[in-house]
């Protein structure tokens, strides 16, 4: 209005002014006339809102009066699209925003229309209730032990493989092992026979060699008994492990080993002279008695040398093993049964610090690990059929496995730790990775339990090797059932 009434003021100067121009009195007129079709658009843009505005009135009255609660909902709707539309004209808003609400309403009022029919959307019900494919008619059904029917700790072992997670790779590694056991007892063919074997620790005896590795830690734990029984029985044929599980074994022949707890403070353990291994607790002193009884031993072993004897780390744990004359050792019965104890990385603990301090004061012993090596991978390389059990990981898994590789892979692997795969790591390593390597069969079923060895590993001995030998020596048939079964498969054709 402002501007109206100064260009009216303006006109009206240039008329009464002396001189004026005849083309500014036309610019004047000029200036009325568009002044006048300016307010006509404006009157008829007014005029048009106000009907388009009396038609949405009356379009909203007729719909609700024959809507229900969805439909008031949806009529909103439709008026907050309207008005939304309204906004992008006068706002000028691009094509894509107004396509963009356009769908946005669409959707609104889909759902809506839906809710006051009653109806679940077919895309929902095809989302989310989808149908299933058929499983095999042979695939296990999950099921956990009966406690109602009482304790029976075998029953509840056998559970296991239905129970899911790594109770089922438990109650598969024990068929993996009875897999190995019944192969173990096939007579040998007379060519089979190792006649002209002049090394009793590496002769073919039995159908499947069986191979058991361990870290040292079973050895220091309560696992050392269950490892000697097997050794006691025979019931494996080449043992690997670290110089730790040499050592420990000797140790607790010579003083106990306690248990203690994980959060004992470092220091003042050191103070008093007392190591911790996890939970358990080995005072000084008996790595003091290793020395006082070992010494004397490689004193000896230097003579030896000095007459033609080649010494090896097998050929060392075999020699304390006869040394020590202790029942309780797993090395007294791996040295009485003719089971070679390898450990390629020998002097990696207080054995090596033993050997370590003799050679200031006798030195020129001698240990020849490639020999050792020739041994084990010959045994690997006899076996008919190869088991493997391995508990932890690092020299001793690989060492087995590496020796396998010249069979082109074992037959049966069971691997039992709490290694993850995925830093590359050997101990992590499944299974499959191996057989990438030739170092298991390609048709092997061999299995990794995740678990902890010192809760596991005797369950799982208990549930083959115990049981096999408790139905060989009576009428049980704790196992039976499963080898039969094992049998029928006939897997070693």
């Amino acid at each position: 209005m402002e501007l109206e009434k100064s260009a009216n003021n303006n006109c009206k100067s240039k008329k009464k002014g002396t001189g004026t121009e005849s083309s500014k009195e036309d610019d004047c007129d000029s200036a009325e006339s568009s002044k006048i079709d300016r307010k006509v658009l404006e009157d008829s843009e007014k005029s048009d809102k106000e009907q388009e505005i009396t038609k949405k009135s009356a379009k909203r009255k007729k719909k609700s009066k024959k809507g229900n609660k969805g439909q008031e909902s949806a009529k909103k709707s439709d008026t907050d699209a309207e008005s939304a539309q309204a906004n992008c004209r006068l706002n000028k808003v691009p094509v894509e925003q107004k396509e963009c609400v356009r769908d946005e309403e669409k959707e609104k009022n889909f759902l809506l229309n839906s809710r006051s029919e009653d109806k679940v959307p077919e895309s929902l019900i095809n989302n989310v209730l989808k149908h299933s494919a058929p499983l095999p008619s042979t695939t296990p059904v999950v099921k956990g032990y009966e406690f109602n029917d009482g304790i029976n700790y075998s029953a509840l072992f056998k559970s296991y493989k239905y129970s899911g997670f790594q109770a089922t790779n438990f109650g598969l590694a024990v068929e993996e092992i009875l897999r190995m056991l019944v192969a173990r007892r096939i007579p040998l063919e007379e060519d089979q026979e190792d006649t002209l074997e002049e090394d009793e620790f590496i002769k073919r005896r039995h159908s499947c060699t069986i191979f058991l590795g361990y870290t040292s830690n079973m050895a220091s734990c309560g696992v050392r008994e269950t490892i000697r029984f097997l050794a006691e029985h025979r019931m494996v044929d080449c043992i690997v492990t670290t110089a730790g599980g040499v050592e420990e074994d000797f140790i607790k022949c010579l003083a106990p080993t306690y248990v203690g707890d994980f959060h004992l403070d470092g220091k003042t353990l050191r103070d008093k002279g007392i190591n911790r291994i996890g939970n358990l607790l080995v005072p000084n002193d008996n790595y003091c008695r290793f020395e006082d009884w070992v010494m004397p031993i490689l004193d000896k072993m230097l003579e030896e040398q000095k007459k033609g004897i080649l010494w090896t780390p097998s050929k060392v744990i075999a020699r304390l093993g006869e040394e020590i004359n202790n029942r309780d050792s797993i090395y007294y019965w791996a040295a009485k049964n003719k089971i070679p104890v390898f450990s390629p990385a020998l002097t990696d603990g207080s054995l090596g610090d033993m050997m370590y301090f003799h050679s200031f004061k006798n030195p020129g012993l001698v240990i020849d690990i490639l020999s050792d090596l020739k041994r084990i991978n010959t045994i690997a390389m006899k076996a008919i059929r190869s088991g493997v059990i391995i508990i932890g990981g690092g020299v001793v898994k690989h060492h087995i496995c590496n020796a396998n590789l010249m069979r082109n892979g074992a037959d049966f692997g069971v691997f039992l730790n709490t290694a993850s795969e995925y830093d590359g790591s050997d101990s992590g390593a499944q299974p499959d990775e191996a057989i990438s390597w030739g170092k298991i069969k390609k048709e092997s079923k061999a299995v990794k339990i995740f678990a902890e060895a010192s809760l596991v590993f005797p369950l799982l001995v208990a549930e083959t090797f115990v049981a096999w030998m408790v139905d060989n020596m009576s009428e049980s048939t704790n196992v039976s059932e499963d080898v039969e079964s094992i049998e029928a498969q006939q897997p070693f054709s």
